[in-house]
């Protein structure tokens, strides 16, 4: 499919100094190694578009001048929009949670905080939840969305702390217009010379993820064609390698779609980790897949 696998890329690079303070914790976070994916994005292009938004650690780690964060997941939208608008609010949501879990209470808390996101679905449990569950993976029940995820072994950081996180977080991202959209919408938002990266559920690994395991990939690849035709810039993160790297993760790639391909080192799997009850797995080490139509 690919002439080779560039893992000396002699393209011009765009720099960015890594970004590592995490706002949201979130399955497939990209924090770490944010400033590496954005080095193979285009040195010149107009607006940012990122239609799978999550954490934001790229976007918040490129600091656009002009830019659109989207997702479908309307409790996950609401506390980005509420960043934008009002931070003092998210300050608050923390804070109030963080009082009924933290310490010998945390447990219970955290299992009461929970229950209310789960009998109603909202943005202000949310934003504790992710910060406080077990590694970050936020899982939700295939059937009705339940959130599932048990309370961390860590405890939350302290409201100070956090809310001098969402003091930075709204500075980096004050250029951004966040829209609740389905990935195709916002993907249609663009325009030539615009860069559009896609972080999707992934299809070897996050079938637990809210609306993960309704994702098509074959859709978001045709998609991705139609934005390559008119002169978009689309970088896509996807499965890449698995098992110390001895194992590459088979996708139905179409011929010619990317003209480049490369494998961004991702460490441990922390879902994996998870699933196996905690236990470090040294073969688990995973690199992301990272597609280029340019």
């Amino acid at each position: 499919m690919f002439t080779q696998i560039e893992l000396f890329d002699k393209n011009e690079k765009l720099k960015v100094s890594p970004f590592k303070l995490q706002l949201l914790k979130w399955v497939g976070n990209k924090q770490r190694f944010a400033h590496e994916i954005i080095s193979y994005f285009p040195v010149g292009f107009n607006r940012y578009i990122e239609p799978f938004l999550g954490s934001g650690a790229v976007l918040a780690t490129l600091s656009p001048k002009q830019a659109i964060g989207s997702d479908i997941f309307n409790p996950l939208m609401e506390i980005w929009k509420t960043l934008h608008r009002n931070p003092a609010k998210l300050k608050e949501w923390y804070s109030d949670r963080w009082e009924i879990a933290h310490g010998d209470q945390k447990k219970e808390g955290y299992e009461k905080i929970k229950e209310s996101y789960n009998n109603r679905p909202n943005a202000e449990d949310l934003l504790f939840l992710c910060r406080s569950c077990y590694g970050g993976v936020v899982r939700f029940r295939k059937s009705d969305g339940y959130m599932s995820t048990p309370c961390g072994v860590h405890n939350p950081i302290h409201p100070d702390t956090f809310s001098k996180r969402v003091d930075v977080w709204y500075e980096r991202t004050k250029q951004v217009e966040f829209i609740e959209l389905h990935y195709e919408e916002a993907m249609t938002i663009a325009k030539p010379g615009d860069l559009i990266y896609c972080d999707p559920p992934y299809r070897h690994s996050q079938g637990i993820l809210y609306q993960g395991q309704k994702f098509n990939f074959g859709h978001l690849l045709g998609i991705i064609e139609k934005c390559k035709k008119i002169g978009i810039y689309v970088a896509l993160s996807i499965d890449g390698t698995k098992k110390s790297g001895s194992l590459i993760c088979d996708l139905p790639i179409p011929k010619k779609l990317f003209e480049r391909e490369i494998f961004v080192n991702c460490g441990h799997s922390m879902l994996k980790r998870f699933q196996m009850e905690g236990r470090t797995l040294e073969n688990e080490v995973v690199a992301d897949r990272l597609l280029l139509t340019y």
